[in-house]
């Protein structure tokens, strides 16, 4: 039944349809059966970078200006083309990757391509015959285009893109922006579906995978979501995995105990729209400067993971904070100023009290959480009672 359905000759056009040609005719078609299969025998989903890039699929990346999300989609370019993990996303083997920058010159691209190149350590002959690039400086790409009867496809175009794609052996296709690849109205969210599903069509006809680098609209100050995309919605629908950049906020910043005065980019990556992934948990990334032999200074994306609380603490320290804090009236509250016990801690571990003072408090929390100090009350000033911190059970070197 199966061959029978495939046998039949293909849907007329939906132009013949809207032209009311009088010699158009339906060939039946039944609906296709349901056949089980062995669970162990299906195929398993093609993914080519970590649970973001799939084969036959459109996936999306929305990113507000001046984050980094050109920078970070190089690096993740040259980590699938030299089959390493770069960026800390498991990359299939054996990649080719074609970028098409519609912005920036290509002098520009040469500039940032080798500053990560050299900054990640990727050399030449890794990604020799793999990596490709493009700039709409030098190729305009323009795949829709806005007529009186609403949008049109370019046909030769996508044709041309498969053509390449197919000679190329390309595995992925990044287009960045994605606004710059057409000219049809960007709120026109009819035109944008069927660009967006067009895209689609050209990841399933030549078997790769195709990001879409879209700008967010203003957002007035809040984190983006996927949704925040410009233009229609339809795009997002469209794709099988969405993605969002958002730059880190001065109070995450402290937090992370990252000084004020770092000039450095950290933003974060999370995937909040996947329909054949669950959703990703928020991963952090840093624009980092790297200086070329010409004496040009490169942005270029790298790994960044959020500092553990205890990172290179040992017992001795406890210890030793334990000790410093035994008999003294160390006072709970961190509005207690110099009589907070946490200036205690911060003189023992060699700390900043003021700008340390959030790691400094999630330090004390895990040692009440394992029984290391404990809460009491002693008198204060006023002769009111104030919780303090005593030590609890007592650490071993």
């Amino acid at each position: 039944m199966m061959d029978d359905f495939h046998d039949l000759p293909p849907m007329p056009p939906v132009e013949a349809y809207l032209e009311c040609k009088s010699n158009v005719t339906i060939p039946l078609q039944f609906p296709t059966p349901f056949v089980w299969q062995d669970p162990a025998t299906l195929p398993r989903r093609p993914w080519l970078y970590g649970r973001h890039l799939l084969r036959r699929q459109v996936s999306v990346t929305v990113a507000p200006g001046g984050v980094g999300k050109s920078s970070l989609t190089i690096c993740e370019g040259l980590a699938m083309a030299s089959g390493r993990n770069l960026m800390g996303e498991w990359v299939a083997d054996d990649l080719s990757v074609w970028i098409f920058n519609l912005e920036d010159p290509r002098d520009e691209l040469q500039l940032r391509i080798t500053a990560a190149m050299q900054h990640h350590k990727v050399t030449p002959e890794e990604i020799a015959g793999r990596f490709y690039v493009d700039t709409g400086r030098e190729r305009e790409l323009c795949t829709a285009v806005a007529g009186r009867d609403g949008a049109m496809i370019v046909k030769p175009v996508m044709d041309a893109l498969a053509k390449e794609i197919a000679f190329r052996n390309i595995d992925v296709l990044v287009i960045d922006p994605f606004v710059s690849s057409h000219r049809a109205g960007e709120n026109d969210n009819n035109a944008i579906d069927m660009i967006a599903k067009e895209w689609a069509r050209l990841a399933d006809r030549c078997n790769c995978a195709i990001e879409l680098v879209h700008h967010t609209r203003k957002t007035n100050g809040a984190e983006a979501t996927t949704e925040d995309g410009r233009g229609g919605s339809a795009l997002l629908a469209a794709a099988r995995s969405g993605r969002v950049l958002n730059k880190m906020a001065d109070n995450i910043k402290e937090d992370a105990g990252i000084p004020a005065t770092d000039p450095r980019t950290y933003f974060a990556v999370t995937r909040d729209k996947a329909n054949l992934a669950p959703a990703g948990k928020r991963q952090w990334r840093r624009m980092d400067t790297f200086e070329l032999a010409n004496g040009e200074d490169v942005g270029v994306c790298e790994v960044w993971e959020w500092p553990d609380t205890f990172d290179g603490m040992t017992a001795k320290d406890l210890l030793a904070v334990q000790n410093a804090i035994e008999g003294k009236t160390a006072r709970f509250s961190d509005q207690a100023g110099d009589q907070w016990a946490g200036c205690i801690v911060a003189v023992v571990l060699g700390m900043d009290a003021t700008i340390d003072r959030r790691r400094i408090k999630r330090i004390i929390a895990g040692w009440l959480k394992s029984g290391a100090l404990v809460k009491g009350e002693a008198y204060g000033p006023h002769r009111r009672k104030v919780p303090v911190l005593e030590v609890g059970e007592w650490a071993t070197e």
